[in-house]
């Protein structure tokens, strides 16, 4: 025993074998661990943009599409539903969204329509307030939440109103006028909700 003769070479060989599969069992196992860090595919797409067809949406009728997991309400408005936007403003909170209502929209749609185009209304379908789904109330006519209706969202929940921008009425619980997502025309036709239109550009 006292006389053996300690090879150093394979010592070395099989220290440094051990190492490298030690390692790479390391690597291994960290590879799907750091993968679990990653979004998921499902979240991915809950983030991506959404390209819609508007060409069916009927005068005055209200399409929602789901974006990030969130009802998106497009609204094609007739004539009148526009002519009676100006006729709501002193009963609006921030009728004109410069004020608690400026990062409601982006730059491109802060004007009266609160829109690209006049007849085109894209706005997250959830109240400002707690985040209820409004319900869509279209007619101008008297409703039991308002005699003197001109059309807009009515939110069952706690009873707040939005004209047919989407803009807050005075008294209500919600603060500030539903959201204006991202969104651009890639034509006629086409809405895509998600990307500005300088990005599509």
């Amino acid at each position: 025993m006292a006389n053996e003769v300690v090879d150093h070479g394979r010592r070395r060989f099989l220290t440094a074998t051990t190492a490298v599969v030690g390692g790479a069992g390391v690597v291994a196992a960290a590879v799907p661990f750091i993968k679990t860090w990653e979004p998921s595919a499902r979240a991915k797409a809950a983030g991506a943009p959404v390209t819609v067809d508007i060409s069916k949406i009927e005068l005055g009728q209200k399409v929602t599409f789901p974006w990030r997991s969130l009802p998106v309400f497009v609204v094609n408005r007739t004539p009148a539903q526009l002519a009676a936007l100006p006729k709501v403003d002193s009963r609006l909170v921030d009728p004109k969204s410069d004020g608690a209502s400026a990062g409601q929209q982006p730059k491109y749609a802060q004007n009266e329509t609160r829109s690209i185009k006049p007849e085109w209304l894209v706005v997250v379908g959830i109240c400002t307030h707690l985040g209820c789904v409004p319900d869509f109330f279209p007619e101008i006519k008297p409703e039991p939440f308002d005699p003197n209706w001109e059309g807009g969202f009515f939110c069952p929940c706690h009873k707040s109103r939005y004209d047919m921008a989407g803009r807050v009425f005075s008294g209500v619980p919600a603060p500030k006028n539903l959201q204006v997502p991202p969104y651009h025309f890639v034509n006629d036709t086409t809405i895509q909700i998600g990307v500005d239109p300088k990005e599509a550009g």
